[in-house]
């Protein structure tokens, strides 16, 4: 179960995030749908993480959870296609450039990572494992700063501190700070 340190730790982290996602925008422009798919993404990410779990105890590894989710959720999409005016181009699909796309993003983008979460949450559990996607918005300021050259602002490196400092919080049983305080009130009663 989280503890009060989760929670602290979280509206740290959502600060700090904040602050990396609104870094340099001096306008907050609003897009209620854009915001409420959003909103829905993340739900269906925490039951996602939730029944992956669940799948974990009934004795499937990661890999083969994975590859029974995949295999749902395409014939989930199947009846969509039509709907969405899909159309199977084969000369496309095989150019040299959109055949690697598709291979990176589905074997490593995809597959890999989904399988490295499955595992993830079988040995932290769901609650630990979600915690740590706090990392992306970091990973992403510091491959911006590395790979693309940019620089970082105070805003992003204020941001990034928070983020790691509410990650550090959140996996914190309690807070030292009042593990401290209740031995000075032991030994100032006895």
């Amino acid at each position: 179960r989280p503890h009060v340190s989760f929670f602290v730790g979280f509206g740290v982290a959502i600060t700090g995030i904040g602050l990396i996602s609104f870094n340099g925008s001096a306008v907050l422009r609003l897009n209620p749908l854009g915001d409420l798919l959003a909103v829905l993404a993340a739900l269906v990410w925490a039951v996602y993480s939730i029944l992956t779990r669940k799948i974990g105890a009934h004795g499937y590894g990661s890999l083969q959870a994975t590859r029974r989710i995949f295999f749902s959720g395409l014939l989930l999409m199947l009846p969509c296609l039509p709907v969405f005016g899909f159309s199977w181009d084969t000369a496309r699909v095989l150019k040299p450039v959109n055949l690697c796309n598709l291979l990176f993003l589905g074997f490593w983008a995809s597959a890999l990572c989904f399988v490295t979460w499955t595992f993830s949450i079988r040995r932290l559990g769901a609650i630990k494992t979600v915690v740590y996607i706090y990392l992306v918005p970091v990973v992403t300021v510091l491959t911006s700063m590395l790979v693309l050259h940019e620089r970082v602002t105070w805003m992003s490196a204020t941001g990034t501190a928070l983020t790691l400092l509410g990650l550090a919080i959140s996996e914190m049983r309690r807070f030292r700070l009042w593990k401290s305080a209740g031995h000075l009130a032991k030994s100032g009663q006895a």
